[in-house]
């Protein structure tokens, strides 16, 4: 008995001994970050006391601010445009008071807030210098009207409307315009009724679990990403520059399918069992699966080095928050499957090594081969500027990766202009426009196993002095779409509208 009175006052004393620790954990070494948090309502109502700034497309329009709530606990309320908030809100994000911070407002989140500007000069020691910054978008809401507009009107056909396009300043990285999808009106997740933000709130990010049905809460355009089909091809054509430049020279049979590939019992067959071979010069115009399916063996693991290169694999460093990855096979997944390379080479690959890509991810690619090989930084903050008009921040172009060379690029755009002239895409861009570019058909399979398409294309202009390039993503196709016939008059049309937008 007396054992048991022992054990027991020792087991109390440690709960006390414990109870300590974590009350001076919290109490000491937890208290700033804990009283500073977010998540503090303490926090929250201080913030929401004071306005917040300003989001401001390129060409002015105010896209969200605050004002003065009607009712509820908060003195300010956060307000969007109502004119341009579905257009915008994968981008703008929404603050909301219960569900936090997304996109822009949560990446410039220590700008919009109030806070206290240092001073400058003796002057302003002796004055409040408590202030709010405005950001101002890359974005273009002309553009951005025009691009989502064209997406809207993409026949969806498939299981689900899901579609999303992205246009990229070669040189600089800046977005001029990106929508996916479905999208979202943010509205009720900044009501002052809470029982308005829940419902809204619930709906966004409850995804029904039947056909393709998604969040309209995760952007098509970078927060998602599907197989890119043949628009891969242009990573694979510049690998094979980069590693094996022998490779472009082989003249491969024509032939409408493989058999024989290691790790692939099945034939592995060209769309539509069309029949096709020659060099790299002539395949990828025609879009040759057979023959790109050949030259991924020769690559094996060069193939995921130099898709890493242009940035599959890595996060993409834009400033929007839950950009997606790009995924490929390691290159040891690729050196131990021949047919792993063998699939990856046309965009599509299986299981989890399959080949994903978001248009964004698709739209650098295709900007990296228009800038001499190098990919600039994605970014949509253009500048920022306190309340009085004072510049605090300005985007200053950084490069990302230089995914290949100036001599590689330059042939990859040569084969791209084919495409273009007398390949997959010839008769979609006007000729004067001076357009190289890519289709891209991935053969996949709906939620009830039936067979689909994913339709794609990138492109750029004019060939020779790139301004913009595009990536159009179309997936869930019937199998008998193609990314020419489904992508095409969308890349051709939100092509047409950057090229008006762009000096």
């Amino acid at each position: 008995m007396e054992r048991r009175i022992r054990r027991l006052g020792l087991f109390l004393i440690l709960c006390f001994v414990v109870i300590f620790v974590q009350l001076n954990n919290i109490q000491v070494m937890k208290a700033n970050s804990l009283a500073n948090s977010p998540e503090n309502p303490a926090v929250q109502q201080v913030q929401r006391s004071q306005p917040r700034g300003s989001i401001l497309s390129s060409d002015g329009v105010t896209l969200a601010n605050s004002v003065v709530a009607p009712h509820g606990v908060y003195k300010y309320q956060r307000v969007y445009n109502p004119n341009t908030a579905t257009l915008f809100s994968q981008i703008v994000g929404v603050d909301s008071p219960n569900y936090g911070h997304y996109g822009v407002e949560a990446t410039y989140n220590k700008f919009l807030e109030s806070h206290t500007r240092p001073p400058r000069t003796l002057r302003d020691l002796l004055v409040n210098r408590t202030t709010t910054d405005n950001v101002t978008l890359t974005i273009n809401s002309h553009l951005q009207l025009q691009v989502a507009g064209r997406v809207e009107q993409i026949d969806a056909g498939g299981s689900a409307p899901r579609a999303a396009a992205a246009v990229i300043d070669v040189k600089t990285g800046a977005v001029e315009a990106m929508y996916g999808l479905p999208s979202y009106d943010p509205r009720g997740l900044v009501s002052p009724k809470t029982s308005v933000e829940k419902a809204t709130w619930n709906a966004l990010v409850q995804i029904p679990a039947y056909l393709h049905q998604i969040s309209p809460f995760v952007s098509q355009a970078y927060q998602d990403g599907v197989e890119p089909g043949s628009t891969f091809k242009v990573v694979t054509s510049a690998a094979v520059y980069d590693h094996d430049p022998p490779v472009a020279n082989i003249d491969y049979p024509p032939t409408s399918c493989l058999t024989g590939i290691q790790g692939r019992p099945q034939p592995l067959c060209n769309f539509g069992g069309e029949r096709c071979g020659g060099t790299l010069q002539q395949t990828l115009p025609q879009s040759c699966n057979t023959a790109f399916a050949q030259m991924g063996i020769a690559l094996g693991a060069n193939l995921s080095v130099e898709a890493q290169a242009f940035g599959f694999n890595n996060p993409i460093p834009i400033d929007l928050t839950g950009a997606a990855v790009s995924h490929i096979g390691s290159p040891g997944a690729m050196a131990a499957d021949q047919a792993l390379p063998a699939t990856s080479a046309f965009g599509q690959g299986f299981g989890r090594d399959t080949v994903i890509a978001s248009p964004l991810q698709m739209a650098l690619v295709a900007a990296g081969i228009a800038n001499q090989g190098v990919i600039m930084t994605p970014h949509v903050m253009q500048q920022i500027r306190d309340s009085q008009g004072n510049l605090v921040e300005n985007y200053t172009p950084t490069p990302w990766l230089t995914a290949t060379s100036p001599l590689t690029a330059s042939a990859v755009t040569h084969l791209m202009q084919a495409v273009v002239t007398n390949g997959t895409a010839t008769g979609v861009f006007p000729a004067q426009w001076n357009v190289a570019a890519k289709t891209g058909t991935a053969q996949t399979f709906g939620p009830n196993g039936t067979p689909e398409t994913n339709d794609w294309m990138v492109a750029f202009a004019p060939a020779n002095d790139p301004k913009v390039a595009v990536a159009v993503s179309v997936p869930g196709q019937p199998q008998s779409a193609t990314g020419a016939e489904v992508s095409g008059p969308p890349t051709r049309d939100i092509l047409g509208y950057a090229l008006a937008a762009t000096p």
